[in-house]
């Protein structure tokens, strides 16, 4: 019996090290790496504690060993989104993801049946972000990047992101669209709420941009897949075309299609650790668009990856291979034979326990992708 190809659209990787980014552009708000003990660091911004991140999230040979416990397959590696930097000047986050797509390639390069990396963009700049797409699409041979979903005020409908769609669509890449700088104060600041309402928030706003501004429709061929089972936009579908249907003077001012048009055009994955949720984002979307996703290493991600896939006792073995990997060799454009050929391992043996622990506690400030 041929092995289950297992591919994860949605994890995040680090550098180990990376340089003094306040030194290196005169200025805070910089995320840096602080490594207090074996096996651990701490992300730390201007002096305070951001998060602390184990090994896997640096090391690909840690990731590599937890991979095989769960049989992923390859895993598509993008930056974790604190990283984006929209903030900051332009050219010193263009220097930025050069820095963290450059290290992204050689990992990919040590092990090239296990990753395939997802670049990062200064967004704030499009024209540098369409200059830092073709690099990472024809240099460092990435199927595609990772954006949020917003950047600073514009939405992802704003007229200067265009040019950055475009761009993409005519290369052929990959969007992979994470949700990020939600609310943190005032009525958000308690019970982890910008993470578990604030993010399904973003991502169906990010989707009711694309789609209201018309960027799905003057981009066809555009390939966007949406982190966290597209957050709410799957179940308030039916608000949100009733809202087009009796407002179009609000909704409808610059695409004057049904947003159920686009249904089969966007792509989502699977991470929403409920099989009933799982089963109506698949029905909505279509069994073609939903491709397995874990948010590893992070608490909030399936701690095995694709194991409530393969739960589904209802759903066909064809029908699970789609999720769990078929999807994403269309999405992102790769040759399943040449994962299953040579694949590179760790050494794990059969001994070792099959399921992942949940990763260590994590800072109260801030603990999640």
């Amino acid at each position: 019996m041929e092995k289950r190809l297992k591919i994860d659209i949605h994890n995040h990787i680090l550098p180990e090290r990376w340089p003094d980014l306040k030194e290196r552009y005169g200025y805070g708000g910089w995320i840096q790496l602080n490594h207090h003990c074996k096996g651990k660091a701490k992300m730390m911004k201007d002096g305070q504690l951001f998060r602390v991140i184990d090994e896997n999230c640096w090391s690909p040979e840690a990731r590599l060993r937890d991979m095989d416990k769960t049989g992923v397959t390859v895993q598509a590696l993008s930056t974790v989104p604190v990283m984006f930097s929209y903030w900051a000047k332009p050219e010193d986050t263009l220097d930025l993801c050069q820095i963290l797509n450059n290290d992204l390639a050689a990992t990919v390069g040590k092990y090239p049946k296990r990753f395939v990396g997802l670049g990062t963009l200064p967004m704030q700049a499009p024209e540098l972000a369409v200059q830092e797409i073709r690099r990472c699409v024809k240099e460092l041979k990435f199927p595609g990047v990772q954006i949020g979903s917003h950047i600073n005020d514009w939405n992802l409908d704003a007229p200067e992101l265009q040019c950055v769609f475009e761009a993409a669509e005519e290369l052929g890449a990959a969007i992979f669209i994470h949700p990020w700088d939600m609310q943190l104060d005032g009525r958000m600041k308690k019970y982890w709420l910008p993470w578990l309402v604030g993010m399904p928030g973003e991502t169906a706003m990010a989707i009711c941009s694309m789609i209201f501004g018309g960027v799905l429709e003057r981009f066809p061929r555009l390939k966007v897949c949406f982190a966290h089972g597209a957050g709410a936009f799957p179940y308030t579908i039916g608000r949100i075309e009733h809202g087009f249907n009796v407002r179009p003077d609000l909704c409808a001012t610059e695409n004057p299609f049904n947003p159920r048009k686009y249904l089969g055009q966007i792509y989502s994955d699977s991470l929403v650790h409920d099989e009933k949720a799982l089963k109506y984002l698949t029905f909505i979307l279509g069994e073609s668009r939903v491709i397995l996703g874990s948010d590893y290493p992070f608490p909030l991600g399936e701690h095995h990856p694709g194991k409530l896939v393969e739960s589904v006792t209802d759903w066909t073995e064809e029908l699970k291979d789609k999720i769990l990997s078929g999807n994403a060799l269309e999405f992102l454009g790769l040759d399943k034979d040449f994962f299953l050929a040579g694949e590179e391992r760790s050494g794990i043996t059969e001994e070792d326990d099959e399921t992942i622990e949940p990763p260590a506690k994590v800072s109260k400030l801030m603990s999640a992708a």
